[in-house]
């Protein structure tokens, strides 16, 4: 950051960071959540862009910080419906650092070779390393929501991934990682408008699938799979920030925010310069 920066503290000011995150055992209720506020900043639209350009250049260099110093590792999970904002808000948030540090996992339809192993083992070789920091667009929680939501299995099996789920969030955190889980949460009416934004916009219609017509019509059974499972595998080591998505700066501002507000509190610092470094001189 520039010497006329804003301090990290500065970057938080007036927002209320912890608004959104889900107490370990608590019962979520999504309806009560509204996807349209904005209450967790005070500041106008203009404020808020400010505030978020200087969040991503001191991103920037937390990153380059994660990387030098090869000690932790970052896990992000973006879970949302259809039209949610997860490429979005994965474009927008890690624009501006550097990929050889940053990786993005997109968990899709499983092949069959996935299908005939446990299903976590798609999921563990795409876990951050030391330095890393991983993007889980989608995630190991389709397996207690879309699965859920279309009986793929028997509720004797998906029944007992939540703790599955927890004692594997719970093994990454024990081992280095930091872990943020984001729910982005929008309302039946606004994906309505950006399925027809898809549709109506050529360079968009290719991410509409008829599927999505299908899933929309089972709205209040993945709320509720949604809400269960954030209930039962939020924990204080591996949090659930339930974003209101509806308007793209306010869920861009709170996610870089909670991820910011992370990385700062790792402590993190430069390796140790090589001895006689300082007085190289390159002819």
């Amino acid at each position: 950051m520039s010497d006329d920066s804003p301090s990290p503290t500065d970057l938080f000011k007036d927002i209320d960071l912890d608004r959104y995150r889900v107490k370990h055992g608590a019962i979520v209720d999504l309806a009560k959540i509204d996807p349209q506020e904005t209450s967790a900043f005070d500041g106008s639209r203009d404020e808020a862009q400010e505030r978020f350009k200087a969040l991503l250049e001191r991103l920037d260099t937390l990153q380059e910080l994660l990387f030098a110093e090869n000690k932790h590792r970052v896990l992000i999970v973006v879970q949302a419906m259809d039209c949610g904002g997860k490429d979005g808000v994965i474009s927008s948030v890690f624009e501006g650092v550097d990929p050889a540090g940053v990786n993005v996992a997109s968990f899709k339809v499983p092949s069959s070779v996935e299908i005939a192993h446990d299903y976590l083992w798609r999921v563990h070789p795409h876990v951050p390393g030391n330095g890393e920091m991983t993007i889980f667009n989608r995630s190991h929680y389709e397996d207690v929501l879309i699965v859920r939501v279309l009986e793929l299995v028997p509720e004797a099996r998906w029944s007992k991934r939540y703790d599955h789920i927890k004692a594997f969030e719970q093994l990454l955190v024990d081992e280095g990682t930091t872990i943020i889980k984001f729910f982005l949460h929008i309302t039946k009416d606004e994906q309505a408008e950006r399925l027809r934004d898809r549709i109506a916009k050529p360079q968009k219609r290719w991410k509409f699938k008829m599927g999505d017509l299908e899933t929309r019509k089972r709205w209040d059974d993945y709320m509720k799979a949604y809400e269960v499972a954030i209930g039962r595998t939020s924990t204080a080591d591996a949090p659930w920030y339930v974003i209101p998505a509806n308007r793209n700066w306010y869920r861009d501002l709170m996610c870089i925010s909670i991820l910011v507000r992370a990385l700062e509190n790792l402590a993190m610092a430069y390796p140790e310069v090589e001895a006689g470094v300082e007085g190289v001189v390159i002819e």
